[in-house]
């Protein structure tokens, strides 16, 4: 008899993956775990001067999680901010258990405008799906270029290339930085950029990220590295195809050079922007022009998921930092920008 001695690479514990399951076509549940999760979080736990009523509620939900919650149980909160709070988490509870799954929850509520979900619960959906959906990739870039879809990220330029590190590391290091220009301003003085301070991926680095996935501290070479370009159209041929069940084969560009292009999509609020004016024939500032990060070309394996009109052309994706070098990609602008001929399910 053989052993398999193979071993799965576990990555993004954060994602909370670990507190779900698979149901059938793929998807995860909603489980009580889950729900659990976000019970848990300062905004909810009960504070020691919270009202009987707010530590009651709290109690029975923590027992029973899928518990209804009537309007009237959290007008009965004494304090108005829990109360904000409590309607806004019963109202996201309900959201994800009225769906079969963790996805198509997230595609019900991107369809809908995605309104009263604060964006850091849904780049939290998205890490979580994707984890899903990413589950046995075995290749580190693709990993990395992911964490554009539910992480913001810093943007910084070295020798002409275009760097992508995490923002809320970025801004834990320079407040750190901050804090030790008042007790040691020397030291401070002293110290590199928060930039310098990080790793670059590079094939010898890679390995290692398996190690630190949940300390998101891996610069992303996006400018000046044609692997990283390539993982980013891998994880966002993924991420279609696991939410839209569309295939779709994603392919870097320098230009546009179509003088009938028909459709695009921005993958993030400046770059739909710019699009937009490229699409009525404005003129485009340079400045710009030239936040642009990535192109990108989408073409569909079946042309019958596409919508008639497109007749065989490709898509293209557009990328942008903002003027601060903040790079925001909104996932979201896939499901409902693609023309795809019918909505397409989970």
């Amino acid at each position: 008899m053989t052993t398999d001695t193979r071993t799965v690479t576990e990555f993004w514990v954060s994602s909370g993956h670990h507190m779900t399951r698979r149901v059938e076509g793929g998807g995860l549940a909603v489980t009580d775990e889950m729900i659990l999760a976000y019970l848990a979080r300062p905004e909810l736990v009960p504070p020691p001067e919270a009202c009987t009523a707010e530590r009651a509620l709290h109690a029975e939900l923590m027992a029973a999680p899928r518990r209804p919650v009537t309007a009237a149980m959290i007008d009965a909160l004494a304090d108005e901010d829990a109360r904000e709070n409590w309607r806004f988490m019963i109202g996201f509870r309900d959201r994800l258990l009225a769906h079969p799954s963790v996805e198509a929850a997230y595609l019900s509520i991107v369809r809908q405008g995605a309104k009263g979900v604060p964006p850091l619960f849904l780049n939290q959906l998205v890490h979580l799906v994707l984890r899903n959906a990413l589950d046995g990739c075995e290749d580190p870039f693709v990993l990395r270029a992911a964490e554009l879809l539910f992480r913001p990220q810093k943007g910084s330029l070295k020798d002409g290339a275009l760097l992508l590190a995490d923002q809320e590391l970025i801004e834990s290091f320079e407040a750190e930085r901050q804090a030790l220009l008042h007790t040691s301003p020397l030291a401070a003085m002293m110290g590199t950029d928060a930039m310098g301070d990080l790793e670059v991926m590079t094939d010898e680095t890679a390995p290692t990220y398996w190690s630190r996935s949940d300390a998101f501290s891996m610069v992303f070479n996006l400018g000046g590295d044609p692997r990283s370009r390539e993982a980013l159209c891998r994880a966002l041929e993924t991420w279609i195809a696991h939410m839209l069940g569309v295939e779709t084969t994603i392919a870097p560009i320098e230009r546009i050079e179509d003088g009938d292009w028909r459709w695009f999509v921005g993958l993030d609020a400046e770059a739909t922007a710019i699009g937009n004016r490229l699409w009525r024939g404005e003129a485009v500032d340079p400045a710009d022009q030239s936040r642009v990060c990535g192109l990108f070309r989408l073409d569909f394996a079946d042309p019958r998921t596409v919508d008639p009109k497109l007749a065989g052309k490709p898509v293209y994706l557009i990328m942008a930092l903002t003027e601060d070098m903040i790079l925001r990609v909104k996932p979201q602008n896939l499901i409902v920008g693609l023309p795809l001929a019918g909505r397409q399910a989970a």
